[in-house]
């Protein structure tokens, strides 16, 4: 099945050099995870300034990490999906593939993809607020199983913390940095299951857009940049990336269908 019937677009995939792509919840939803807005979103049935604040973990720190523990068991049991398989081979066959995610589970490098610019960080990273001591998972569900308040201190005495991005708080420089520089370098960039809400993600987009990128939108429904986009895609992207990529391989083949 041919997803692709816009020749300009065509055109613009086969002659890409670069190719950057932003994930957003909506890819990491198939695999079972919830997103934190539309409907059936976690922020529809939780204050994020209860649960996603430094604020909040230092006064209310046992309930903050239990419910960071349980996202922690949901994706435990979640594996990544076509969408995430379909972009670890876009890197592997395009001339140059950057991958941007606003999400925090890992899927993306589960599924094979390397260097992902991580915007909100690894919630299956912890760090200690205090001396700055990293811990992998294994280690924190260790000190989390033996503490009865499920209060995860450091050895140092300090408290320790999901490597996420909370309200309030400034993304990594380095990731941001980098993401900026690679939207603006796009010659094809591709929005994928985000709801172009947050930002300054939702800006990226827009950034390529003014740096003649061609942009490609593949969700589910309509989004806030969706009248901006040069093509969108509708549909869930576990269905719609592995015929893009499909797509894709024949026209850097050469494949005779598309005339």
């Amino acid at each position: 099945m041919q997803i692709i019937k816009d020749e300009t677009a065509m055109q613009r995939l086969k002659n890409a050099y670069r190719i950057v792509a932003l994930t957003g919840a909506g890819i990491s939803a198939e695999s079972g995870i919830p997103t934190f807005r539309g409907e059936e979103g976690l922020w529809k049935k939780l204050s994020p300034q209860e649960l996603a604040s430094f604020e909040a973990f230092i006064k209310n720190t046992a309930m903050v990490s239990e419910w960071y523990q349980h996202r922690r068991e949901i994706i435990h049991h979640t594996q990544p999906n076509n969408g995430h398989y379909a972009l670890k081979e876009l890197q592997e066959i395009a001339p140059q593939f950057d991958l941007i995610t606003q999400n925090v589970d890992g899927l993306h490098q589960r599924a094979g993809s390397t260097d992902v610019i991580e915007l909100h960080g690894n919630i299956m990273e912890n760090y200690c607020i205090n001396c700055n001591q990293r811990y992998s998972q294994d280690e924190f569900d260790e000190l989390y199983r033996h503490n009865p308040n499920h209060v995860p201190h450091c050895y140092c005495g300090g408290l320790i913390r999901p490597n996420v991005v909370w309200f309030g708080e400034a993304l990594p420089e380095e990731s941001i940095e980098k993401a900026y520089r690679v939207s603006q370098e796009a010659d094809v960039f591709l929005s994928i299951g985000t709801s172009a809400q947050v930002s300054p993600a939702s800006n990226l987009p827009l950034i390529a857009k003014q740096h003649n990128s061609y942009i490609i939108e593949v969700n589910t429904s309509r989004t806030a940049i969706s009248d901006l986009v040069d093509l969108h895609l509708k549909g869930p992207s576990g269905e719609i990336l592995p015929l893009l990529m499909d797509d894709y391989q024949h026209l850097i083949n050469g494949a005779e269908r598309f005339r």
